[in-house]
């Protein structure tokens, strides 16, 4: 299942572009010296993926508890319940109900320490500054969030995120270069198919859990139950 985290963040990248383009855009690099300008791009995209990995691991090591209590199953199939509902409910039933609103002074703080660290083009600004971006709230990285759960492992959860955020780089570097081809149009017609991405991701997390005896996509030794009489001495 790890092969989904790639291509989530492959594809929901256009969808980072309307939340997030406009800081990769504001990025302080080099305008002058391309091969230096790519370097700063790359420390930024490691910023963001060790914020992706870190939070993988808080909910990779949440997963592992529900793998240890032998509920990785039943777990697998209500992430993929979630993922399907999250992403087909509109964005104005999320905001009507606020789930940020608890932590609104700490994105506000966030948000605060992003602009300061544009006023100069370090290497460990860049870092920072991909840092703090990998941390603001995103709808398509808390629905990445629901994989790194059902990775069944802190490790584990940590690749499912770093893949997730690898997959967004390819467009999150483009629209520093170039912006001018994402139209409102082409953004909008991409925007459309996000939610069937998910959707099969879903899919195939509940397939996971059902147990069906298809190779690689639901296989029937999934469960991995705790020894119910453990050798102790």
């Amino acid at each position: 299942m790890l092969y989904t985290a790639f291509i989530f963040g492959l594809i929901s990248s256009f969808h980072c572009i309307g939340m997030c383009g406009p800081i990769a855009m504001m990025l302080p690099v080099d305008r002058n010296n391309q091969a230096k300008k790519v370097t700063q791009i790359i420390t930024y995209h490691l910023g963001r993926i060790t914020a992706y990995a870190t939070i993988g691991f808080v909910f990779g090591l949440l997963g592992k508890g529900f793998f240890m209590a032998g509920l990785q199953q039943k777990l697998s199939i209500f992430i993929g319940i979630s993922m399907i509902i999250v992403v087909l409910t509109p964005d104005k039933i999320f905001a009507k109900y606020n789930f940020s609103k608890p932590v609104f002074k700490l994105i506000a703080t966030i948000k605060t320490a992003l602009g300061s660290q544009f006023r100069n083009k370090s290497y460990k600004s860049l870092f920072i500054i991909g840092l703090l971006n990998g941390f603001l709230p995103c709808g398509m990285v808390y629905v990445a969030l629901f994989g790194a759960i059902a990775m069944q492992s802190e490790s584990l959860g940590v690749l499912y995120m770093i893949l997730f955020g690898l997959g967004t780089i390819p467009m999150m570097s483009s629209v520093v270069y170039v912006n001018s081809f994402l139209t409102i149009a082409i953004r909008n017609k991409i925007q459309k198919v996000i939610p069937y991405v998910a959707v099969i991701i879903g899919v195939l997390f509940i397939l996971r859990g059902l147990g069906l005896g298809i190779p690689y996509i639901s296989p029937s030794n999934i469960s991995l139950f705790i020894q119910a009489n453990p050798n102790c001495h």
